[in-house]
């Protein structure tokens, strides 16, 4: 076939590797969904942007009754978030997933392109999803299995997850753009955007940054946002962000770095 009949035809299909973002829900009631994630995400409705969501029910506590399907859509949407398919879902309620246009997939499908991560589950009292982060959208350069390296600037609107280590990032984060690391995130530039590390819950992951100013620092879920400001001490400076205390209720604390 000649390549100019090719280019005629109405339609093709072409394989292609898409990030795909995880949500794991331990309920399905909307409501204690929505707290969760307004704890979760700190109230921000645009923290994601619009990226794909599997929704993974093999954490399910309890079989409930029955789902509210279009709760739990419109909940997702609210976050910019896209439904697309769920996995481990019980039988009893495949068909209702399939009504509201949901790929109903199997454990071995949804994860091919699933990162296991988001992430970032903040400890709740009630069952909460556990929101995965999603794949890297910027352009990026990995310097080892472990350790993602960015050598370039990260965008408004541009995302970077470090799979299973830590992030370096070397010409800063613009607002609007957002950062995650399962391990710690070292920015050697102005740090404006969202960084989130430990986002397997590693409690032990930290944030450094030679220009922090960042919208929000989050640590193994546990999250602190700027509405009113940077702290003195800290706005434009050299500066890291790590969890002090054991337990159920570490408190994220920031401070200035001493590099000398």
């Amino acid at each position: 076939m000649n390549p100019a009949s090719a280019s005629n035809k109405p339609i093709e299909f072409r394989g292609a590797t898409l990030g795909v973002m995880t949500a794991r829900l331990r309920d399905t009631d909307p409501m204690r969904l929505a707290d969760a994630m307004h704890t979760l995400l700190g109230g921000m409705p645009d923290f994601f942007n619009r990226e794909a969501t599997i929704l993974d029910f093999a954490e399910l506590a309890n079989t409930p009754e029955r789902i509210d399907w279009p709760g739990i859509a419109s909940l997702l949407r609210r976050y910019r978030l896209q439904p697309v398919g769920v996995s481990n879902l019980p039988e009893a309620f495949i068909e209702g997933a399939r009504k509201i246009g949901l790929a109903v997939l199997d454990a071995d499908n949804a994860s091919i392109s699933a990162p296991e991560a988001p992430a970032s589950a903040a400890p709740a009292p009630t069952p909460a999803p556990v929101v995965e982060a999603p794949a890297a959208a910027a352009p990026v350069a990995a310097a080892a299995a472990t350790t993602l390296i960015i050598d370039r600037p990260l965008r408004s609107g541009q995302q970077a997850y470090a799979r299973g280590g830590d992030l370096v990032l070397l010409c800063g984060v613009s607002h609007g753009a957002e950062v995650i690391a399962d391990g710690s995130i070292h920015c050697y530039g102005p740090l404006r955007g969202r960084a989130l590390a430990g986002a397997q819950g590693n409690t032990r992951a930290r944030v450094f940054s030679t220009n922090f100013g960042p919208e929000l620092v989050s640590i193994a879920g546990v999250y602190r946002t700027f509405e009113k400001g940077i702290p003195e001490s800290v706005a434009g400076k050299t500066a890291q962000a790590w969890l002090k205390g054991e337990g159920d209720n570490p408190i994220l604390t920031i401070a200035p770095l001493q590099t000398a």
